[in-house]
């Protein structure tokens, strides 16, 4: 079995609904499982609906999810008009979203997060698979809430590999019993054992397709995109961006715990720990070979790799009692930052501070000063640049500073990072 995962990007319109679909036709009796994300820019319009409702205010939260259900039953109308079975299934998706929405949202944010943002998923995979079977394509709807189980860590659920692995399997088992062989369902959405929905982290599908992966022993995993494979370095910044044809487990971690794009971080550990290969390709040019990602480290440090990350936030963190930076004050700092589900992109100590570098997220970051406000000395700057280059050479450095002052900085044998601000 295969796992194939589609991001937003590729069901964007109706045109790409029937893009899809005739790709899928040439996989006919093959045993598939295809995760589909939300459709093009439909998981931040359904924050914005989660922020104005959380906010408590109802006129934008009847706008904005009016403009969704446009944005929806547009695409379905194109692709099948007149279809009352996918137009009242859609129809029920809505209705018990809205049921959400005129109560009081809850205090947390994040919890309200979860009640709205996974229904972009549901929309997605609802009305692209009313379109496959139009097609001729025989395969089953799969709900991942009833599939993918995790802790109650509010929009980065922790996966419960047991009963996922189980839920999994029986799935499987169920349908090969009936002789499918295909199936659709959604990525980046689960369940928390209580039975609330609940989210994996912001690009979360490409981790779904490899939990699929691992529990049910996957041939292989591929995630399509609207690039040729795996770059190392982002094309919008970098005019000589080359692709990386093959790398090895290891490197795709770094690349990912760095913050390459094409690769939701958690994603290739499960891969690794089963040796599953990943290949990352284009659906616009699904026969060219992309980037393969497996156990061979050969290739790894012949291209060096470049990751910019913007609005980032650095926070300077000093012990008020003048005392030396000790085990004690980071882990007081650390468990701030994981109440707050803050990742840390970059880390580094002095004998009398402590610095982080952090995603520009205000609320958030006032929530951790807040905390730690009492116990330390807290300096921050804002609007920052993280700069990170794998396999870097001098040369590489001065010409990506050139412009800008750096801030802070840090090395390993294969790795930089600067935090920069312009000018």
């Amino acid at each position: 079995m295969k796992v194939y995962k589609f991001g937003g990007a590729s069901v964007k319109d109706a045109a790409s609904v029937k893009n899809l679909a005739s790709f899928l036709g040439q996989y006919r009796g093959t045993h598939l499982l295809v995760v589909v994300s939300a459709m093009s820019k439909t998981t931040n319009r359904l924050e914005q609906l989660a922020t104005v409702w959380h906010r408590g205010d109802g006129e934008a939260v009847e706008e904005q999810l009016a403009a969704i259900k446009r944005f929806h039953f547009g695409i379905l109308e194109e692709l099948l008009p007149g279809d009352r079975f996918a137009f009242n299934e859609l129809s029920d998706l809505f209705n018990s979203l809205w049921s959400t929405l005129i109560e009081p949202a809850p205090k947390s944010y994040d919890r309200a997060y979860e009640m709205v943002v996974p229904y972009g998923e549901l929309l997605s995979t609802v009305l692209i698979w009313h379109y496959l079977k139009h097609t001729g394509l025989d395969l089953d709807w799969l709900d991942a809430r009833k599939l993918i189980i995790t802790d109650e860590t509010w929009r980065e659920g922790r996966i419960n590999w047991e009963r996922t692995t189980a839920n999994l399997k029986k799935c499987l088992k169920n349908r090969q019993e009936s002789g499918a062989t295909m199936g659709i369902t959604q990525g980046f959405i689960a369940s928390t054992g209580n039975g609330d929905m609940i989210t994996l982290g912001r690009e979360g599908s490409d981790f779904t397709a490899a939990v699929i992966a691992y529990a049910l022993d996957a041939e292989e995993v591929v995630i399509w995109k609207d690039v040729p494979g795996l770059m190392n370095a982002d094309p919008a910044i970098f005019h000589d961006a080359v692709m990386l044809p093959e790398l090895s487990f290891h490197e795709a971690i770094e690349l990912a715990y760095y913050g390459a794009k094409v690769i939701h971080p958690k994603t290739i550990k499960p891969l690794q720990n089963k040796n599953i290969p990943l290949k990352v390709k284009s659906f616009l040019n699904p026969d060219q070979p992309g980037s393969l990602i497996h156990s061979l480290e050969k290739y790894d440090q012949q291209i060096p790799s470049y990751i910019i990350k913007k609005n980032q936030t650095l926070i300077s963190f000093s012990p008020k009692d003048f005392s030396f930076i000790a085990e004690r004050n980071i882990s007081d700092i650390f468990s701030c930052l994981s109440s707050l589900n803050i990742r840390a992109n970059l880390m580094q100590n002095s004998a009398i501070s402590f610095s982080v570098c952090i995603d520009d997220q205000e609320d958030r970051s006032h929530q951790l000063i807040s905390m730690l406000n009492e116990q330390f000395a807290i300096r921050y700057n804002r609007h920052l640049t993280l700069i990170t280059i794998r396999h870097f050479t001098e040369e590489m450095i001065d010409g990506l500073i050139a412009n800008a002052k750096v801030i802070l900085e840090q090395r390993s044998r294969n790795t930089v990072q600067l935090v920069v601000s312009e000018g």
